[in-house]
């Protein structure tokens, strides 16, 4: 592992999208940022996907972060929630894949667990844990915020444990993993 290494952390949403982004050393990290893009006021679900991707982008050019950590999509009743919920990571996925930006999958339990100790943990717990971790003065009014936060400590915690997630470097490494995804 590098001296410094910046991670960037994303909760995909087609309401909101939470991200955070740590500054991170072998024993120690630092809060750079952490925010939402509000995806609630357009009524196009294309145009939601396309923000979302023209945001990591953005955060990835400004922030240039040695890796991505996003939570995966939880399994709901609704399939069209989590449809959409995929096509949202998908696209945040892609925006790093396109900045060559290596990147790990979190189940939300792996998430809560790395964070709080309980998989299990509700969203209020998470945030007031992070503050306390990170020094945070205040908590956002949407905890998405704290959510993309959560993904990149847990994968700080995780360094090293390859195994805790799906690894992507690149396009060909993310084929080559999911084979089953790809149709001729």
């Amino acid at each position: 592992m590098p001296n410094e290494t910046i991670i960037l952390g994303i909760d995909p949403g087609t309401t909101i999208m939470g991200f955070g982004l740590i500054k991170t050393t072998k024993s120690s990290l630092e809060l750079l940022q952490f925010h939402e893009l509000i995806l609630k006021k357009f009524d196009n679900h294309y145009i939601k996907l396309h923000h979302i991707f023209q945001r990591t982008v953005e955060l990835i050019d400004e922030y240039h972060p040695d890796e991505i950590a996003i939570e995966a999509p939880f399994f709901g009743k609704n399939v069209q929630s989590m449809l959409k919920l995929g096509r949202a990571q998908g696209v945040a996925m892609a925006a790093g894949l396109s900045r060559e930006v290596p990147i790990t999958e979190y189940s939300p339990k792996k998430i809560k667990m790395a964070i709080t100790g309980n998989g299990n943990a509700s969203k209020e717990q998470v945030a007031k844990m992070l503050q306390q971790l990170l020094k945070m003065k205040v908590l956002p009014k949407n905890l998405d915020a704290t959510d993309g936060l959560a993904a990149a400590v847990c994968h700080y915690y995780n360094r090293g444990n390859v195994q805790a997630g799906k690894n992507y470097s690149g396009w060909g490494s993310f084929i080559s993993q999911n084979p089953d995804k790809v149709t001729s």
